[in-house]
């Protein structure tokens, strides 16, 4: 995860997009969700996403795969990656803030390297990354807010399965890079959202009942942002900041997310956090930037 490489200007500015488009995606989600049922705001994520990366495959003519052990893969990476991660974190922000969700998002990177150590032996914990890791946790717990961890209520809950979702996201890095290592990118990602899709059309249809395509228009500019530009988009331009940054700097776009969902859920649906959760995130960011290897790592 630590692999790090000489961040030209263009990977800069490529890491900077994706970060504007993912901070974005949180405002979008909860845009939707005002009108659309949980389940079938994530089925529109995944379903007009996949039409669009299906069509990227056949322009560029890449290799389907046809194996049943393949598509089996794409089953499991679809639950991992999107149907849990997407419809927990979607279910809590009805009860929390987009800024606090996106806060809580960046626990993905610190779970990741748990279940790397946990899953490959070339990704052993090492002493900075124990300390990264302990003041990652740290961060959530603070950003969370210490008093209520005494408590429960929905609120608590919905950062609880938020939190669950980040721990998702790990197990499906790890089940990509043991299942899906070997394919093109864009066909893993197409594949994916294909099983996901599976997953969520009866889903939706037996929980929200009929899906209907009868939505306000601000309904559907937030559902064509986030799944045409946040989800098929922002795939692709994740694996082109991949190749030229590395999946260390790479880490640097989940602490530009947060300060972009903190200013639009402030301006757009006037939420405020409290300053623990800044103080959390800055916790948090301190120990992603030790995981990086930007701070504590030995210098040639």
């Amino acid at each position: 995860m630590t692999d790090q490489k000489t961040m030209s200007a263009r990977a800069w500015a490529e890491l900077f997009l994706l970060a504007l488009i993912w901070g974005g995606s949180f405002l979008a989600i909860r845009v939707a969700l005002d009108e659309v049922p949980v389940i079938t705001s994530v089925l529109h994520r995944t379903g007009w996403a996949m039409i669009v990366l299906w069509g990227v495959i056949f322009a560029m003519r890449l290799p389907i795969p046809r194996a049943p052990r393949v598509w089996g893969a794409f089953l499991v990476m679809g639950l991992l990656n999107n149907v849990i991660p997407f419809g927990l974190m979607a279910w809590g922000q009805l009860y929390i803030e987009t800024g606090l969700t996106s806060i809580l998002n960046a626990a993905t990177a610190i779970f990741g390297v748990l279940v790397a150590a946990a899953v490959f032996a070339d990704e052993r914990l090492t002493a900075r990354k124990i300390i990264g890791v302990g003041l990652g946790f740290l961060g959530v717990a603070v950003a969370i807010g210490l008093q209520n961890f005494t408590t429960f209520n929905i609120q608590s809950i919905a950062q609880l399965a938020i939190i669950a979702g980040t721990f998702s996201y790990a197990l499906a890095g790890a089940w990509a890079r043991a299942k899906l290592g070997d394919l093109p990118p864009q066909v893993a990602a197409a594949g994916m959202l294909t099983g996901s899709t599976i997953v969520l059309l009866p889903a939706a249809l037996l929980i929200d009942g009929p899906i209907s395509l009868s939505l306000q228009a601000d309904t559907w500019a937030a559902i064509g942002y986030y799944a045409i530009v946040a989800t098929a988009g922002a795939y692709l331009l994740y694996y082109r900041v991949l190749a030229m940054a590395g999946s260390g700097n790479l880490m640097l776009v989940t602490l530009l997310i947060p300060p972009v969902a903190i200013v639009l859920g402030a301006y757009v649906r006037d939420e405020a956090l409290m300053p623990q959760a800044y103080v959390g995130f800055a916790l948090l960011a301190v120990g992603l930037l030790i995981l990086n290897g930007t701070i504590g790592r030995p210098r040639n």
